[in-house]
């Protein structure tokens, strides 16, 4: 039995691990199995859709909190299985399957486990900020971890070592906290909603989920061929995780001062950052491999994503009740699953003709930020 928050640390910690050996070097395992550079973009976006739809469809069919730590606990079991899978694919085809099945039960598996956060943010006075803190740091190291392995041992490493991390998320689960969730009561009150069509029509809400979508998709040539590149242009396996890892310290420092640093900054302003930061990103990173600007670049990611999503939450926290909720589930499909999937398929195609210029696109593509933004409130 350990304690409410060590046990929500731990899941955290063990996922975060598993998710920096599988986003920055999932593409290197595939290219090391001999799939074509159009291929890993279909797989990879294949795969980011169906997380999406296990994050739409199966986080919100555990109607009873008390059953959260059960179906997490399931969810995850059924994500090991499907890694596993992955050692008997001999075609394409068959890993378009896997990939598919390991997605639609890996992808929910943070919104379950923010589920219970809530809960016990009610419950036992849970601090989440410094429990969720837990899940960056792990993805620091795992990433670091995993590209030290891949330096030496191949690209064969890098699917023992998510294995080795799911493994440890399910035995973390299947100990007990001390407080389980219980049910909630919910009060039949009824709250004002805006229609979905009044809604998704006002200026500022397609504007904002326009420029969301265009910044967050931005980032899938990053997410999905990074590592390919720049493995290409002569840097280790090591080198590439400690560069992923060096994107996300950024990401904490700006997460961890955003108070202090951002509260007063205009959703507008800061979607205006993020876009600057974005633009001069891609352009380096199609112009150049050299180390200190691949530095430079990985710290932009702090202003590439993290300014975008923190203006996200602040543009859908100033909505009223039920608003709240359909907003931040139209910004998770659109934003952070739609527009990154389309991309992910488009850049394989991409990097395969124009190689490192396909980041040049990526900037072409944040462009009209700067002009939507405007009227967004």
């Amino acid at each position: 039995m350990l304690p409410s928050a060590s046990w929500l640390g731990l899941s955290y910690f063990t996922y975060f691990f598993s998710f920096g050996i599988f986003l920055p070097f999932w593409s290197l395992w595939l290219k090391g199995e001999h799939v074509s550079p159009e291929s890993i973009g279909i797989l990879l976006g294949i795969g980011m859709i169906s997380r999406f739809i296990g994050s739409l469809l199966i986080a919100p069919a555990v109607k009873r909190t008390s059953k959260l730590i059960i179906a997490i606990r399931l969810i995850s079991l059924l994500a090991l299985f499907f890694s596993i899978a992955f050692a008997f694919c001999n075609s394409w085809s068959s890993l378009l399957v896997v990939i598919a099945g390991f997605s639609l039960f890996y992808g929910p598996l943070i919104p379950l486990t923010d589920s219970l956060a809530a809960i016990w943010q009610r419950q036992v006075g849970l601090d989440y900020g410094k429990v969720r803190l837990w899940g960056s740091i792990a993805f620091v190291i795992g990433s670091a971890v995993t590209g030290e392995a891949v330096n030496i041992f191949g690209h064969k490493a890098i699917i023992y070592s998510l294995w080795a991390a799911l493994i440890s998320m399910l035995l973390g689960m299947m100990l007990r906290p001390h407080n389980m969730p219980e049910d909630v009561l919910q009060e039949n009150t009824e709250q004002h909603s805006t229609t979905w069509r009044k809604l998704l029509t006002e200026s500022s809400v397609w504007r904002f989920l326009l420029c969301a979508s265009l910044q967050q998709g931005a980032h899938a040539a990053y997410y999905g061929f990074s590592t390919i590149y720049w493995q290409e242009a002569g840097y280790t396996a090591s080198i590439v995780g400690y560069l992923w890892a060096l994107g996300v310290v950024a990401e904490i420092f700006i997460f961890a001062f955003s108070k202090s640093l951002l509260s007063h900054v205009s959703v507008s302003r800061l979607l205006l950052i993020s876009c600057v930061c974005a633009v001069i990103r891609w352009i380096l990173m199609g112009s150049t491999t050299a180390l200190p600007l691949l530095i430079m670049m990985q710290l932009l990611h702090a202003g590439s994503f993290t300014v975008c999503h923190l203006a996200a939450m602040r543009f859908i926290a100033a909505r009223q009740g039920p608003d709240v909720i359909r907003l931040q589930a139209v910004y998770s499909a659109l934003g952070m699953g739609g527009s990154v999937a389309i991309m992910t398929m488009v850049s394989g195609f991409l990097f395969k003709h124009y190689h490192g210029d396909i980041f040049y696109v990526m900037a072409l593509v944040v462009l009209p930020v700067f002009f939507f933004r405007i009227k967004i409130k």
